[in-house]
């Protein structure tokens, strides 16, 4: 998930971005705690071949992509964090929470802040990703290049649509239509019988 808030510190941009993906910063914890042993040899290939697995060699290039794709620049990179505005920021958590590896992305507004060259780099991100995406927006155009499935809750029920936020509002719109002429209907039926008994009542 991305944070709302971003505490300002100290730590380089990078660093916040790569803290993102906790298992592989675990992996290097564990790294150096088997060095400064300094004794089973076996445990620390062991370890390495882990950190190989997660990416570990390459995860400092995906951060500095993730970054870039979101509009920093390479000397953002060793800015800390607190040097950077409040937009500046949550673009730092979209970057930190899309490092982290995940089955299931939850993204509120994940646009608020970014400009045009960005929004279009986080779609491209976002169709790309492997896992579930659970995303709530109000920018249509971004849904219409994103999402495959509109969840809508109304009259504490919940309804899955297929498709894009287009064809929910097509579909949605059809279900309307179709509800209100069979209300005209039974209306037409209730005013039919109405009368009826309101004719023969004796």
């Amino acid at each position: 998930y991305v944070a709302q808030d971003l505490e300002a510190t100290d730590r380089p941009a990078l660093e916040f971005v790569l803290d993102g993906d906790t298992g592989l910063r675990e992996l290097e914890q564990r790294i150096a705690a088997a060095e400064r042993d300094g004794g089973d040899g076996m445990r620390l290939a062991n370890l390495y071949a882990q950190y190989a697995s997660a990416g570990g060699y390459d995860a400092r290039a995906r951060a500095a992509q993730l970054m870039h794709g979101l509009g920093f620049t390479s000397a953002d990179e060793t800015r800390a964090v607190r040097d950077f505005s409040g937009g500046w920021r949550v673009r730092l958590n979209v970057a930190r929470a899309l490092m982290c590896p995940s089955d299931l992305l939850l993204l509120d507004e994940p646009t608020n802040h970014l400009d045009l060259d960005a929004i279009v780099w986080l779609e491209g991100w976002l169709r790309e990703y492997p896992g579930t995406l659970l995303l709530i927006a109000h920018d249509r155009e971004f849904l219409d290049r994103v999402v495959n499935r509109i969840v809508n809750i109304e009259g504490r029920k919940v309804a899955v649509y297929r498709g894009n936020y287009s064809a929910f509002e097509e579909a949605r719109a059809a279900q309307l239509a179709q509800q209100s002429a069979l209300f005209e209907k039974q209306q037409r039926e209730i005013a039919h019988v109405t009368s009826f008994v309101a004719r023969f009542r004796a």
